[in-house]
């Protein structure tokens, strides 16, 4: 089995060294024996974001010696941000095939992450009815296209089908599915990601939700982890960062896109999230 560790300005998101800087990267990896995929993946310090992965031919094998268990057709593997990676073609198997998505995900999709099997960090699902196979590579396929399209659209659609995509998984996971989110902090997650140009005040979040604002500000940071204005930014920063590298648009009105005013703070703000400054973030693609 051959081993190739990451290298720096790789395009190709298949070979080690590119850079998974986005909000979301997804395609096929098809490893046959021999061929130019054919190597093992190491990453010791995992990623900053998911990694979602759907087996659909052959076998592969991942981490190794007592902790080493194979995954083979219809098996899942959701690896959480800072897990070690290590995974190949099993040396039994002339072929592995998976679909992949990176992604950062969206606040509100946090209890939807959990999944109860889990193995050194990594999580563990199996789609053994083959009506629900075909519908999750289906929206693994879809996914893969809207991110290639790369058009004005491809951000939103690519995140609402993944949206969908782990909630078919969680509904494979029984334990899981006693802890979805309160359908009013769902709705209040999709208010705000509608309407990221406008400062709305919790009161009038909570006027369209039809509850208190001290109820709805209790109830989003329990089952969310995060307050409302603070989840609102981390969503303007993933947005921002999708706008920087897919289209020209000046900073400034970048900026006011996303609700702010004063460039010079939401840039400060962009550097806080990402660690660099919106012009050296466009820069770095």
């Amino acid at each position: 089995m051959k081993q190739r560790h990451e290298v720096q300005q790789e395009t190709n998101p298949l070979l080690p060294g590119y850079r998974f800087g986005s909000y979301l990267v997804a395609g096929c990896t098809p490893i046959e024996k021999g061929n130019e995929v054919d190597f093992a993946i190491r990453r010791p310090n995992g990623m900053k974001g998911y990694i979602i992965n759907l087996t659909t031919k052959g076998e592969g094998t991942v981490f190794e010696g007592d902790r080493a268990f194979t995954c083979s057709k219809g098996d899942l593997l959701l690896f959480p941000p800072n897990a070690e990676h290590l995974y190949y073609r099993s040396e039994s198997a002339e072929s592995w095939h998976h679909q992949w998505i990176y992604f950062r995900p969206r606040s509100f999709w946090a209890n939807w992450l959990q999944w109860s099997h889990v193995s050194d960090h990594v999580g563990r699902l199996t789609v053994s009815d083959s009506a629900t196979y075909e519908e999750i590579l289906a929206l693994f396929k879809k996914i893969e296209w809207e991110y290639s399209t790369k058009d004005i659209f491809s951000e939103a659609m690519s995140m609402c089908l993944l949206e969908q995509l782990l909630i078919k998984c969680i509904q494979l996971d029984p334990v899981n599915s006693q802890r979805m989110l309160d359908p009013r902090i769902l709705e209040t997650c999709h208010f705000i990601s509608a309407n990221l140009h406008i400062n709305h005040k919790i009161s009038e979040i909570a006027e369209h939700i039809h509850m208190s604002p001290s109820r709805l500000t209790h109830l989003f940071v329990q089952q969310t982890g995060s307050s409302i204005i603070k989840w609102r930014e981390e969503q303007r920063m993933i947005k921002a960062q999708h706008l920087l590298h897919t289209s020209g648009a000046p900073i400034y009105a970048i900026a006011r896109q996303l609700g702010y005013d004063d460039q010079l703070y939401f840039s400060r703000l962009f550097k806080r999230y990402s660690g660099l400054s919106p012009s050296d973030y466009r820069n770095s693609r």
